[in-house]
């Protein structure tokens, strides 16, 4: 993908004046201001379903209030949007809630907010320190207490130059000590049964820290600049997310950083994304299940997004991706020009060249409505074969997987008191793709993942999932969030028993599907996770946060092969668990493991 970035370089020098920003780092907490905002005020000054947003957005939605609106924003509302906007400062100079508070410490934030700023008519920069300490302890119904613990320092910086061309950076180094759980699924993670690929969820390459700890990078970073007063481009290390629910059954943040190029282009109520990403197959494939010093084989994706505002209540949006890679024992493909086209239907692109890639196809959807709720859903095609479907005799290939979800803003008039529901339904052996005989394992290259981690939802396939999340805000400083995830799920046997693909693995091979008919969710060995938490947080200073967290996480198998009614180990299948820490953060939001 390299040798096309020549192309941004061209649009870098002809780029006209039109003033450009960076964009705001995903953080489920900080979004879910911005969506609050959005569904009370229908001004559909965002697209929602494209994130991350651009600071030059969220700065206009939170000037851009409708005095209607207003009139009916509680206390905490109104500062939620100084807060906005004061994060956003350079998109609102003037305004009177964007004013240097006190200072912090004797001296920090002496100038909006920021650590150290620089701020003139040709340039912009601002450093910020990031700082993430937890302490916890891990209590498994069946082991010893464990200590957990995460310790990251680095910076962020930001910036623009001629108000032209935006810059962002993002680096720290980490170590840190996960529940067991958690440790479970980075030993499991590997394609190779019984081996592990490493993989911390999120993150790349990781070394060994003290006994049961992990020592990793983690870095981001970009430029971004207008080609016209309506396309933007960015270019660089970073995540994207697709969709309106708190997961993605498109493209979520929960792989570990990429390199991609985005095409953003907005005009009026229309919002067309072309997403070009270099990603990195299954890291244990070159390494023989450990990671190390070796060129791990490349993948790519490209990936066309069209949203449409129907109204200022009412959001239709078109999705489809193409996953490809390597498609000879040489391993000399690179990323295909053909799929460069901005608009063009991939899969005709790939029946042309007569690859064996991977193509996704989806709607999405979202109803803002009353100023007090939010109706979404995705539907999402994998492979679809309409006289199978209607034969109903649960052929393997036909793969439709579905999410639904309903958002309640300030529920039963109690102000800041949100509820989010959210149900995903997703089939066997979807974003599987087959190998062929001309390169081992071709699955790594066109599966729907990146860094051995799946690129939607983190359960992979072969699922039902139950969301439930209520978030209250009774003071501007003071916020608390209860989650409950249940989630239903189909596993393969473990390492000792038969290898058997039930498909809930997307780096699995769907040429390895256990049954050509009779496939159903849930298929295999049947297993239910509930993962509950509870954080209450308090918001020291600007980005500057104290959490006090509880979780409760069970997983129970059936114990058995359901398909075969044959017993199977419950080594990895069976545990309980409470967890309790409290963190201290500064400019980074929570690090999240719920699955």
């Amino acid at each position: 993908m390299i040798k096309y970035s020549g192309i941004l370089l061209i649009l870098l020098f002809t780029s006209g004046s039109f003033s450009q920003s960076v964009y705001a780092p995903l953080n489920s907490d900080y979004y879910n201001l911005i969506d609050r905002i959005d569904v009370k005020d229908n001004s559909g000054t965002v697209f929602s379903s494209v994130k991350p947003y651009l600071r030059i957005d969220i700065a206009m939605l939170a000037t851009a209030v409708s005095k209607d609106t207003l009139i009916h924003l509680s206390r905490v509302d109104k500062r939620n949007l100084d807060y906005l906007r004061e994060d956003n400062w350079e998109w609102c100079r003037g305004k009177d809630s964007v004013k240097s508070r006190k200072p912090l410490l004797g001296g920090l934030y002496r100038k909006n907010n920021a650590f150290f700023a620089i701020d003139n008519k040709d340039f912009l920069l601002q450093i910020n320190p990031v700082a993430y300490f937890s302490y916890g302890k891990d209590m498994p119904q069946s082991g010893q207490t464990t200590t957990t613990y995460i310790n990251t320092r680095g910076f962020e910086l930001r910036g623009l130059i001629d108000n032209k061309i935006g810059f962002y950076t993002f680096l720290t180094d980490n170590q840190a000590a996960f529940p067991e759980y958690v440790n479970t699924r980075i030993n499991s993670s590997g394609v190779i049964p019984g081996v592990s690929s490493g993989v911390i969820p999120g993150e790349n390459f990781w070394q060994r820290f003290k006994t049961n700890g992990y020592d990793f990078y983690t870095a981001n970073g970009y430029i971004d600049f207008k080609i016209t007063k309506h396309i933007s481009t960015q270019f660089g290390q970073d995540k994207n997310f697709m969709g309106d629910g708190y997961r993605s059954l498109m493209l979520s943040d929960f792989s570990s950083n990429y390199l991609f190029w985005k095409v953003d282009t907005k005009i009026g109520r229309l919002e067309y994304v072309n997403l070009f990403a270099q990603m990195t197959a299954d890291p244990s494939s070159n390494s023989g299940g450990t990671l190390g010093d070796v060129f791990y084989p490349r993948k790519y994706m490209a990936l066309h997004y069209l949203n449409l505002k129907v109204s200022g209540k009412f959001t239709l949006g078109l999705f489809e991706s193409e996953t490809f890679g390597n498609t000879d024992s040489l391993h000399n493909r690179g990323f295909d020009p053909t799929y460069l086209n901005p608009v063009i239907f991939y899969n005709a692109v790939e029946n042309g060249l007569g690859a064996p890639d991977k193509d996704h196809i989806g709607i999405n959807w979202k109803w803002n409505f009353l100023h007090h709720f939010s109706l979404y859903g995705t539907i999402l095609l994998d492979e679809f074969n309409i006289s199978e479907l209607r034969a109903g005799t649960g052929w393997w290939g036909n793969k439709q997987a579905g999410q639904l979800g309903l958002k309640y803003i300030d529920v039963l008039g109690i102000p800041n008191l949100d509820i989010q529901l959210e149900g995903n339904a997703v089939p066997p052996y979807t974003y599987e793709t087959y190998s062929f005989s001309k390169v081992t394992n071709y699955s790594y290259f066109a599966n729907y993942s990146n860094y051995g981690q799946p690129l939607a939802d983190p359960n992979g396939a072969n699922f039902y999932e139950g969301i439930g999340i209520l978030r209250y805000q009774p003071f501007y400083r003071f916020s608390f969030t209860g989650k409950l995830i249940y989630t239903i799920i189909g596993l393969d046997p473990p390492p000792g028993d038969a290898p058997l693909n039930y498909g809930s693995n997307v780096m699995l091979p769907n040429t390895t599907h256990v049954n050509e008919y009779g496939n159903y969710i849930t298929q295999g060995v049947k297993t239910t996770i509930m993962y509950g938490s509870f954080t209450a947080s308090c918001q020291l200073a600007h980005n500057m946060f104290i959490d006090l967290t509880a979780i409760i996480r069970q997983e129970n198998s059936a114990g058995k092969n359901q398909t075969f009614n044959q017993p199977v180990s419950n080594t990895y299948y069976n545990s309980s668990e409470n967890i309790f820490s409290v963190s201290f953060r500064w400019n980074i939001a929570q690090r999240l493991q719920e699955f």
